[in-house]
């Protein structure tokens, strides 16, 4: 409780909220890239806190999220067939695809478990040697060193009957991208602590150095939040772009090299399709050569022609475009009862944190 208590402290978040104020002078939009952020800013008030002109936008931070439908029905089709069992994170299974969802098929008799960690993909290859096991590989680099380690073991232990959907996503080109577009007016951003912690700071360089965006990694405490916006002001006050590091006590300019390892071990960089954004290069993985057999892709599965609902904005919203408020669908038709879109089952989603807090 200690630590709690410290980053909770209410007499150093008035504090900082008193310097945020005093220290903005004009309207900024600051974009979080990071679903956790999301939540946490509406569960401690802080968007109430901050004043007026300062505008949060939430990012393409929910890895559940940004899956696309093409990834989501490839997996729905391979629950179908005979003898299959699909193991994936809890988050997946209510996710709506083009015609189905995990949740549907399990209650039509598929075999899909829900597990915590990549290596009980291994343990239920093991127990069932004549099924395939289809583990969906999704995440951001945070999640990637785990799967990476399973997909290791699983070459080495010779394990034939499990293979891995590779969806995976990196988050530094996606923020290239945003910049790119120009679609939102975004004038710094508060990066992701549980990424960074794997990264470093130098996969974001390029925010400072090419665009002249401030950016600063930031924990999910209040006064972690509070103190990474200060931080953020302070550099768009004085005109100045650098990625600086708020969340100290975790993350490190080098990141964490044992991780970072198993991933380039395991994986190639190679573009991936993003929900709402479509394909973005060097934003995914692909299997080195030598674990080629243990992908998911290589079996031979009819796939029904994907598509989303016509009216959910969850990839506009993923990009900041738009808010929750303003999809016609949010809280009437869309809901945690009948999600219409990704963005409204995931607790880090943009739809689901407004609808519960908002």
């Amino acid at each position: 409780m200690k630590l709690i208590d410290e980053f909770r402290n209410k007499d150093i978040a008035q504090g900082l909220i008193q310097r945020i104020h005093q220290t903005c002078t004009r309207p900024v939009q600051l974009m979080e890239v990071c679903g956790t952020h999301t939540v946490s800013f509406f569960r401690y008030g802080i968007r109430e806190m901050l004043p007026k002109h300062i505008r949060l936008l939430s990012g393409p931070g929910c890895p559940v999220c940004v899956t696309p439908n093409e990834d989501i029905d490839f997996a729905i089709a391979l629950s179908r067939q005979k003898d299959t069992v699909i193991a994936t994170f809890g988050d997946m299974m209510r996710v709506p695809g083009s015609t189905s969802s995990f949740q549907k098929e399990k209650a039509e008799g598929g075999d899909i478990r829900i597990i915590y960690s990549p290596l009980e993909a291994l343990k239920i290859a093991r127990e069932n040697p004549h099924k395939k096991v289809m583990f969906f590989a999704i995440g951001f680099e945070t999640t990637s060193p785990t799967i990476a380690v399973a997909l290791l073991r699983a070459h080495r232990e010779n394990i034939r009957n499990l293979y891995f959907l590779n969806s995976q996503k990196q988050v530094p080109p996606t923020i290239r991208v945003l910049l790119q577009s120009q679609k939102v007016g975004i004038d710094g951003f508060i990066l992701p602590g549980h990424v960074s912690t794997i990264l470093g700071n130098d996969p974001f360089q390029f925010i400072s150095e090419e665009f002249s965006r401030p950016a600063v990694i930031t924990g999910f405490e209040p006064l972690d939040i509070l103190q990474g916006i200060l931080m953020l002001i302070e550099q768009i006050e004085a005109k100045r772009a650098a990625i600086e590091i708020q969340y100290t006590r975790v993350v490190h300019e080098r990141g964490n090299p044992v991780a970072l390892g198993k991933i380039a071990e395991a994986f190639e960089t190679d573009g991936a399709s993003w929900r709402g954004l479509g394909w973005i290069p060097d934003s995914g993985y692909r299997f080195r050569p030598p674990f080629d057999r243990l992908n998911a892709r290589n079996l031979d599965v009819e796939v029904e022609p994907s598509f989303e609902h016509p009216e959910c904005l969850c990839g506009e919203i993923l990009q900041g475009i738009k808010i929750p408020l303003e999809c016609r669908l949010f809280r009437k038709i869309c809901h945690p009862e009948n999600p219409i879109g990704p963005c409204m089952v995931s607790m880090e989603g943009t739809c689901s944190t407004y609808l519960k807090y908002a």
